[in-house]
């Protein structure tokens, strides 16, 4: 009796929630990852694939492939048509509301690049690489074959950022060993003053002080040949080399105060110290062993004097895409004789409609690809603003996918397509938005810092270490410590390991 039961059969109804995705949806998800590049060759293999797709002319603009002069539009077979423009509609509406929480921080866009814009083309892997356009000036400078030779050697041991992180000693020695050139520290000294006169300003520095201070001096060199007033030069060369720990750390009224100028002085001081590049080996393009390499930038970003960020969507490439005016004519054919349609002419507007619907499925995807790369980098911008004024990793705040999700109501992965394959170009270099992500670290008061902004202290602080006798992770602790970054030793460790900075006994020399 019991195994009869057993083998009852129960029906029962229950609700369940099941989250599908829809061809349209799965189309977005994929343009909106795709970097510039690689979405124009996607748009082109789509214009081969689909007749009904093409690229608009000049009279294109103000004509709907679907208004014929006032005739019904109104075809029930075009529903979806209406359904497709209304949801547009609101998600445009949408859009426009996000991130107006944050509007006291000045962030303007533009639609994108018009056809033709001018913007200058910052691609990492130009015609020349960083070394040869380094060298290319040495031929406006007067050397000997001995000074071309360790000139040559100077640059090739730059860095990505333009700067000279070896001692002159470990220079000389290396040229002994590699090269059979026996040259003092005093020559190589000698032969870096004439690189650190190259463009940009600033190259060949050693700190990043004597990187800043480099830029002022060309600076006030050149409004002294003007016949310019020099007084805003004088100091903020005082700030940079008398009151560089201020400096680093934006005590502006100590700095205002010690100097005994005006705040309105103050404020130009500052305004021009945002200008210089802490990066200059940044402007020359592309960083060394990525010559090959041909990243355009998706986003344009512009620093403006008063304070406000602009940016735009690097679309000048892009073609403007419609429905093909003779499908459409096609469709409008076949409907007015729906009635008269012959087998063959019902499988051939089944086709054409077909074609047409995936058109304008396509050309709603771009347009949300556009809204949403618009919405992301606006947000990215009012987070990190600070960072978009003065081009210093210092001023990144930590920020993660979910709290740019949060600001612009899309979901993290969104952000996260966005995010991964995408450049944006801005005064102080080119980046990989991925660039402006990092995790926070909560110290023991309860403040919370960006760990980028505690690895940059921690590599200036072994930059400028005594070579002859490096800190050890313990002393590094009690630096970053005595700097007001009170982390663990062994954090320390891990962000040393992190930015490939080996120990101390490895960084003698």
């Amino acid at each position: 009796m019991n195994d009869r039961l057993a083998q009852i059969q129960q029906q029962k109804q229950e609700q369940r929630q099941v989250q599908t995705i829809t061809q349209q949806q799965l189309l977005q998800a994929q343009l909106v990852e795709l970097p510039l590049a690689q979405l124009l060759e996607r748009i082109s293999t789509e214009m081969n694939d689909n007749p009904a797709l093409e690229t608009t002319t000049d009279d294109d603009h103000d004509r709907d492939p679907w208004d014929d002069n006032g005739s019904d539009t109104t075809d029930e077979d075009f529903d979806s048509q209406r359904d497709r423009e209304d949801r547009q509609s609101a998600l445009d509406a949408a859009l426009e509301g996000i991130g107006r929480d944050d509007e006291e921080l000045p962030v303007y866009t533009s639609q994108g690049s018009p056809v033709g814009a001018e913007h200058e083309e910052m691609v990492y892997g130009q015609t020349l690489s960083f070394y040869d356009q380094l060298k290319e000036q040495m031929a406006e400078h007067q050397l000997t074959p001995r000074q071309h030779s360790i000139m040559e050697y100077l640059i090739g041991s730059l860095d990505d950022d333009g700067f000279l992180r070896k001692s002159l000693q470990a220079i000389s020695d290396e040229m002994a060993v590699y090269m059979n050139i026996d040259v003092s520290v005093q020559e190589l000294e000698h032969v870096l003053i004439k690189l650190q006169q190259f463009d940009p300003p600033g190259i060949g520095a050693r700190t990043l002080q004597e990187c800043l201070i480099l830029q002022i001096e060309r600076r006030r060199s050149e409004h002294r040949n003007q016949g310019t007033d020099t007084t805003i030069d004088n100091l903020m060369q005082q700030v940079v080399k008398k009151h560089y720990e201020a400096f680093t750390h934006k005590h502006w009224s100590r700095i205002r105060n010690t100097l005994g100028i005006s705040q309105a002085q103050m404020d130009s001081v500052i305004s021009q110290l945002r200008h210089l590049n802490p990066k200059p080996g940044a402007a020359l393009g592309e960083a060394v062993g990525r010559s090959l390499q041909h990243i355009t930038p998706d986003f344009i970003v512009d620093t403006h004097d008063d304070g406000t960020v602009t940016f735009t969507l690097n679309s000048s490439d892009l073609p403007e895409l419609k429905v093909s005016q003779s499908f459409a004519d096609s469709i409008r054919e076949y409907q007015q004789n729906r009635d008269n349609l012959s087998p063959q002419s019902k499988q051939a507007l089944l086709y054409i409609k077909q074609k047409v619907d995936a058109a304008q499925a396509f050309i709603e995807a771009i347009r949300t690809r556009r809204a949403t790369l618009t919405t992301t980098m606006r947000a990215i911008i009012q987070l990190q603003h600070q960072f978009f004024l003065d081009g210093d990793e210092a001023s990144l705040r930590p920020m993660i996918l979910k709290d740019v999700a949060q600001k612009t109501g899309l979901d993290m992965s969104t952000i996260s397509r966005v995010s991964n394959s995408k450049y944006a170009q801005t005064p102080w270099g080119t980046f990989p938005l991925r660039h402006f992500f990092s995790d926070g670290y909560v110290t023991q008061s309860g403040q919370q810092l960006s760990t980028r902004k505690i690895k940059a202290a921690l590599r200036d602080i072994i930059d400028t270490e005594d070579k002859q006798q490096p800190l050890s992770d313990e002393d590094l602790t009690a630096a970053l410590n005595a700097k007001g970054y009170t982390i663990a030793r062994r954090t320390v460790a891990k962000y040393r390991e992190q930015l490939s900075i080996p120990v101390a006994r490895l960084r003698r020399q």
